[in-house]
Parts: C-alpha cells; structure tokens; sequence
C-alpha cells in the first residue's frame, strides 16, 4: 500500500470513528420531559399530570419537570399526583417558574412530595392553610381537625424528602409564604436556579430522597408538553359559573319544548347544555344540599308554567336557584364557587322569560279564538265530498237542512252548528237561483 493509500485509509478511519463517538454521544444523551402547569389543582389539571409523568416512565427519560405555575385547587386532586409522583421510578422535579409565579396551597404540598423542588428567583411557595368553602372561619373543632391532618401531610413528605419539616408545617398552621431565597435558606426547596437548562445542571449526580434516584441532566433534550385543546375545554367546562349557567339553559330549552312541543330547537340546545353543566357536576364534589335546591328550583320555575301562580313559584325559584347555586360546590374549596352575581343574573334571567311567556299566554287566552264554530254561522261553505264541506280552509263534518245530499262542488251557507260541530247548511242564494231557473 502507498503512503498515499495508507493516509486516505488512517483519515478514514479516524472520521468513522469520530461519527460513531458523535451518534453514540447524541444517543447517550439524557432526556426530560417538561409539563407546563400554569393552571389550578383540578381532575382535568390532574389527568395531564399523571399522563406526562407516565409517558416519561413509558418512553424512558430520565426525569420529569413539572414546571408550576399554580394558585392551588381541588384537595382531592392533589393527593392522587402526589401518590402518582411518590411512586414514580423517574425522578419527579417541579420547577416553581417563571420569575413572578407562586406555588400555592394544594400547589405547595406537591412541591413537597417531588424528588427535587426549585424555585426561579422573585417566585413564592406556601399559603396552605385549609379554608371553608365560602372562605369563612371554621367552626374551632373541625378547622382543628383539618389543619391537623393538612399539616401532618405536608411535614411529613418534606421530611421524607430531607426537607426542612417544622418550616413546611407553618405553611399550613401558619399560612407561611416564603420566597425563594428565604425557602432555601429555611430548607423548604432544595435549588434556586434562574432557569430550566441551569437548574438540570446544577441537580445533575444529584441523588434523591428517599427513592435513592441518582439524576442524570447535565444537558438534558428537553422537550416540552402543555395541556391538549381538548383538555383546556374539558378545564373550562368545569368553571362552576359555566357549569350553573349551562344547567339554567337546559332547563329552560327542555321546559319551551315541552310548553310548545315539535319546536325541536330548544328541546335539542336544552338537552346539550345539561349534559355540559352534568360533565361539571361529574367531575367538581358537589353538595347534596345544594344539588337538591337546584331541582327544587327547577320544579317551582316548571310548576309556574302549568300551575300559574301569580308569580309567587317563579319568586320561590329564583330565591331557591341562587341559594343552591351558592352551596352547589361547597366541598370543591373557594376556588370552586358560583359568583353571587352569576346567580343572581341567572335565576334573574329565568325568572323574566318565564314572566314574558305568562304574560303572552295570559293576552292569548283572552283574545278570542280566530277560528270559532259560532262565527262561521252566515260564511260560505263548499262542499267537497259526501257529508265534508270547507269553511275558512278547514273541512267540517256537515249536513243539509233539508235533508237533501251534499253534492261535491255545490256552494253552502253555513246556517247553524249542530251537535258534536256537525254544520247545518243550506243553498246559497245563488245556488237555490240556479235550481230553481
């Protein structure tokens, strides 16, 4: 072989070697998958949660970021991503950003169960003390219970996760709010990073606790996944505002079809928007108390149509609407409640179209009828089969006062109405000319 030969060869070698060590580097790399989650703890927020963190075990990267941007939500929601994240074989990192974000109450409590918890600077985490529903006080012995167990939660996942426990509790006893740097120096989170890229350096080799997870992101591919469209319509649908105005729909769409029945239109957007404001009921905790006002207010807005009652029903449901709307998600937290306003528009609303149709159908039953049996008496009639004439284009039985048969074609004067509608006609002056010529 030539030296030439031999160079080209060497040169070779040395680039398919490079290539490989390249492809094998870029095969080697690690992976995050990043959930944007910039909305409230909800059943819809929780699904995309459960879903990204089981796509990373089921596509093999090596951690998941929860990127937090949250007012808080739905207790019941948040126990089940905490569950989910405690058994994840994938370290779980939740990511309070951007600067200007806060991880609150129930979002707080989720911070706390990940294997890492950062924050962006100018970010807060706390404010986890439990309310009532109408954002009142608690009675002494349940906030007591509640605060205890709410408390006794969250301390013990920080310390699980070698966090600062006492510091996590006053979270919840004390409604303590802490900022990043003051959450780090109390030993709340573990890492204050400005950004994502920065922050899976700075974690990376880091083991975790208590799972023993060493974690591999210096850097990571990341890719990113937010909320499907369809996802943030099923999160709007449960808006309990939308949820009270679709079942008001419903119930007036359906009441107008049965009230004029064949009109088809408002029975079929009735029928659509229950099942909408049902989907919200399905998901948000409802209060029995509220739910059976609501019906009862259906039941006096119903009544009042077949039943008038000068008003008074209609009153009742409108008075029963707004309290049942008001109670309808006690147990789904502040977050989750009807404005008083929406309600009070709402049962306003129904109450003025119901009063509208009354009044129509009032000033319809005293006009009189256009088509009246007794009114006919003296109009023309036509004969156009055996025993049938035609009045004011309508067929009525009919029969000759003299006895004489109907003769199809022949023009009648109505003379009187007999028994059962049955007309009494006779030639008209015309027809009675031209027989007798």
């Amino acid at each position: 072989m030539t030296p030439r030969l031999l160079g080209i060869s060497l040169l070779s070698a040395a680039v398919g070697v490079a290539l490989a060590l390249t492809a094998s580097a870029a095969a080697a790399a690690p992976r995050v998958l990043v959930a944007e989650f910039d909305n409230d703890v909800n059943p819809v927020t929780q699904d995309f949660l459960q879903d990204t963190m089981a796509r990373a075990v089921q596509d093999g990267y090596d951690a998941v970021v929860i990127e937090m941007d949250t007012p808080g939500g739905l207790g019941s929601s948040m126990r089940e991503i905490v569950k989910t994240m405690l058994s994840l074989p994938v370290p779980v990192i939740v990511y309070v950003a951007p600067s200007g974000s806060s991880a609150d109450s129930a979002g707080a409590v989720i911070g706390e169960a990940a294997d890492v918890l950062a924050m962006a600077p100018q970010t807060n985490i706390g404010s986890s003390t439990p309310i009532s529903a109408t954002g009142e006080e608690l009675s002494k012995d349940l906030r007591k219970k509640i605060v205890n167990d709410a408390a006794a939660y969250v301390a013990e996942l920080a310390r699980e996760h070698g966090r600062n426990a006492k510091a996590a509790e006053a979270m919840v006893r004390e409604a303590a709010n802490y900022g990043a740097r003051e959450a780090l120096q109390k030993d709340v989170i573990d890492v204050v990073a400005p950004t994502l890229p920065a922050l899976l350096e700075q974690v990376d080799g880091t083991k975790t606790v208590p799972k023993g997870l060493v974690l591999r992101t210096a850097g990571a591919q990341i890719e990113r996944v937010e909320m499907s469209a369809w996802k943030r319509a099923l999160d709007l649908l449960i808006d309990p505002n939308l949820v009270a105005l679709m079942l008001s729909l419903g119930l007036l769409g359906i009441v107008v079809e049965l009230w004029n029945p064949g009109l088809i239109f408002p029975g079929t957007v009735g029928a659509i928007s229950l099942l909408v404001g049902l989907y919200g009921l399905q998901v948000l905790p409802v209060s029995v108390a509220g739910a059976l006002l609501m019906l009862l207010s259906a039941g006096f807005f119903v009544s009042e149509l077949f039943l008038p009652s000068h008003g008074a029903l209609t009153l009742a449901g409108a008075v029963t609407f707004v309290i049942g709307s008001l109670m309808l998600f006690d147990p789904a937290g502040p977050a989750y409640q009807v404005s008083l306003w929406t309600a009070v528009a709402v049962a306003g609303t129904l109450s003025l179209l119901i009063g509208l149709g009354l009044t129509k159908a009032a000033a319809a039953r005293r006009r009189p009828p256009e088509v009246d049996a007794l009114r006919i008496v003296g109009g023309e009639a036509e004969v156009r089969r055996e025993g049938m004439v035609l009045v004011g284009g309508e067929l009525w039985q009919a029969r000759r006062a003299d006895g004489l048969p109907l003769v199809p074609g022949e023009l009648m004067e109505v003379q009187a109405v007999g028994d059962g509608l049955e007309l009494v006609v006779k030639p008209t002056a015309t027809e009675a000319e031209g027989v007798s010529t």
